[in-house]
């Protein structure tokens, strides 16, 4: 098993920090995932590390990164970026996934030679699975979608927080286990308001020819739950696997303590859905 890191710039003063998970026991020609956390998450949180292992010792070369206004820099544990998250939007995770898959193809993220680039799958959990649809959804470069306890709507802001922002130019959301007041500026409700036909997710699944695959806990939040259920009946090719007793993380914490029957059939399902793919 070999993990590798890596840095990238995405422009003025962002970022891209990730890891590459591979085996070269597992099998030749390996395919590439991409994994996209969700919001008020990272690429070390809880049990994304072990995913990405497992997921390696399954034969699919795995990266897993952080988005570059996700908030936590250098620490890469820490929210210690609170102004970037507070601009960051759609528009800006789906610009560093283009400029992660072009450093991809470039040949700037270092692949070892089992790994097939042109088979390349997007993986994203709640808010990921968002950015998943939106960048993968008719790409070329795409092969599948995967998304974990996706989102269905763009549209992550109730009105109390809107009216804050309005009122302020900036609203605010706890982080319950930090304890941090998270930023939210203008411009990500902007971008959600303005790009509405564009980040139709249902139109994207409806959409396209990829195939997705919906992997979602049962007693996952209601609008999660029905949401799933909403990609599926939207999508021209898509399966719907439901984690039964599965919360919105598959049954882990942060800090990892360890892995639970939920999240390993989260990586089963993973597994057989990439590995099916060939072209």
């Amino acid at each position: 098993m070999m993990q590798t890191t890596f840095s990238i710039p995405a422009g003025e003063d962002l970022t891209i920090r990730g890891d590459l998970h591979a085996d070269e026991s597992a099998a030749p020609a390996q395919p590439l995932l991409i994994f996209c956390h969700g919001f008020k998450g990272f690429k070390d949180w809880g049990s994304f590390p072990y995913v990405a292992g497992e997921l390696a010792k399954r034969g699919i070369a795995t990266i897993r990164f952080n988005f570059s206004c996700n908030g936590v820099g250098e620490s890469l544990t820490d929210f210690d970026e609170l102004e970037k998250f507070g601009r960051n939007t759609f528009a800006r995770e789906i610009a560093d996934l283009t400029v992660l898959t072009e450093s991809i193809e470039a040949g700037k993220i270092d692949l070892p030679g089992f790994v097939d680039k042109n088979r390349l799958f997007v993986l994203g959990h709640s808010k990921g699975g968002g950015d998943a649809i939106l960048f993968g959804a008719g790409n070329p470069r795409v092969t599948g979608i995967v998304t974990w306890n996706g989102i269905a709507n763009v549209n992550l802001f109730d009105e109390k927080l809107r009216a804050q922002i309005e009122e302020n130019g900036v609203g605010y959301i706890p982080n319950a286990r930090t304890g941090q007041n998270m930023p939210i500026t203008r411009a990500v409700i902007d971008d959600v308001d303005m790009n509405r036909q564009e980040y139709d997710l249902l139109e994207k699944v409806c959409a396209t020819e990829q195939p997705l695959c919906i992997i979602a806990g049962e007693k996952d939040f209601v609008r999660l739950v029905e949401g799933a259920k909403r990609l599926h009946e939207a999508a021209k090719n898509s399966e719907l696997h439901w984690i039964e007793g599965a919360d919105h993380t598959f049954n882990t914490r942060h800090p990892f303590s360890g892995t639970s029957p939920q999240l390993e059939e989260a990586i089963e399902q993973t597994a057989a859905f990439v590995l099916h793919r060939r072209t």
